[in-house]
């Protein structure tokens, strides 16, 4: 089962709705670039890797919905597709990554818009295969950090449904625990949209993983009372200097792991790392709506006095000094991470 994938038959998208489980398995048909902006909105799809994949499926969407009508004037159509593409969710540096590796081949081509829109097809097919590719490497190399019988402090979600397949940081978990390690997941529950107790919670029960779901706010208990072993988290986006922007909450979970020794272990792709970015704190930071904080719909009433206002922002940033170490497909990279860009084997410039 992947989180994306594209319906050959009936060419459309079809992505796992992951605002509907844990109660509901339900897979969502996107038609245009207008509705996967709409899925990427309104989280209907998620993840920093899958965002990629699914910008690139965006582009190929509305090229060949522009290719069908012969449109003449398809070339601004799309680029101003692309626009909203990458606009649907800021933050998140794969997105933007995605659209702009489709938009480069249609820059590149001279080809009329049907050839275009076939060759941009095989490209964001090509994205969604190497996103399993990646996300399996670094599973692999994030193992590599995980003991037999470790106890694991994870945040939001970071598994398949965040990725095409495998996803980053549980997908190190989950490859560990394939790999015959036994380990136990302390799921955080990230609020205010609950991904870790909602999706991460439902990964660990298909792959048989045991876990138990924390509070938030009982992460610093957990770590200071020895009970953790480690770590693990994705990013949004890395800034040049090794600051990361993750889910909101990352932040104080690094801060109190510093606190108590514990390592701390951010895995993505090198697709995620932004070099035009020189720290985190020039990062725009995704503000939703507020009615995530205030009105918990799955409780069937609000929280908070009728009046109330609130803050949400989705993501924070966790200064490259929390960080132990970053894990990437070609493998585990030590601070300094800044001077460490230039080794040949991590050449992100």
């Amino acid at each position: 089962m992947r989180t994306i994938e594209w319906d050959k038959e009936n060419r459309l998208v079809v992505l796992i709705d992951q605002r509907r489980l844990p109660g509901q398995l339900i897979h969502q048909q996107i038609k245009t670039a207008e509705k996967m902006v709409a899925a990427i909105r309104d989280m209907a799809i998620r993840g920093a890797p899958v965002l990629g994949v699914a910008g690139g499926f965006g582009v190929a969407l509305k090229i060949n919905e522009l290719a069908e009508a012969n449109d003449p004037n398809w070339q601004p159509k799309l680029q101003q597709a692309a626009i909203e593409l990458m606009a649907a969710r800021p933050t998140a540096v794969n997105l933007g990554w995605g659209v702009k590796r489709a938009m480069k081949l249609v820059e590149k081509s001279r080809d009329n818009v049907k050839n275009t829109a076939a060759l941009v097809l095989v490209e964001a097919l090509a994205m969604a295969e190497e996103d399993v590719q990646t996300n399996l490497q670094l599973a692999k190399n994030g193992a590599t950090l995980i003991n037999d019988a470790d106890v694991l402090l994870h945040h939001c979600n970071t598994g398949a449904l965040a990725g095409v397949d495998w996803g980053t940081a549980f997908g190190a978990i989950r490859y560990a625990h394939e790999s015959g390690k036994k380990v136990k997941v302390l799921v955080d529950e990230t609020r205010p949209r609950l991904q870790g107790a909602r999706l991460t919670a439902w990964e660990c029960e298909q792959y048989g993983i045991p876990y138990e779901i924390i509070t938030d706010n009982a992460a610093g208990f957990f770590l200071q009372h020895g009970v953790v072993n480690a770590v693990f988290f994705g990013a949004d986006r890395v800034a040049e200097n090794g600051d990361v922007v993750n889910k909101v909450g990352t932040y104080m979970l690094s801060l109190a792991a510093k606190a108590n020794r514990v390592p701390v272990y951010c895995v993505f792709p090198k697709s995620t790392v932004d070099l035009s970015t020189a720290s985190g704190m020039q990062i725009v930071i995704e503000e939703r709506d507020s009615g995530e904080v205030l009105d918990l719909k799955y409780l069937g009433e609000n929280i908070a006095p009728a009046s109330a206002h609130a803050r949400n922002p989705a993501f924070d940033v966790t200064p490259h000094e929390l960080i132990t170490a970053w894990v990437t497909e070609d493998g585990i990279l030590y601070p300094p991470f800044e001077s460490n860009y230039s080794q040949s084997v991590y050449n992100l410039k």
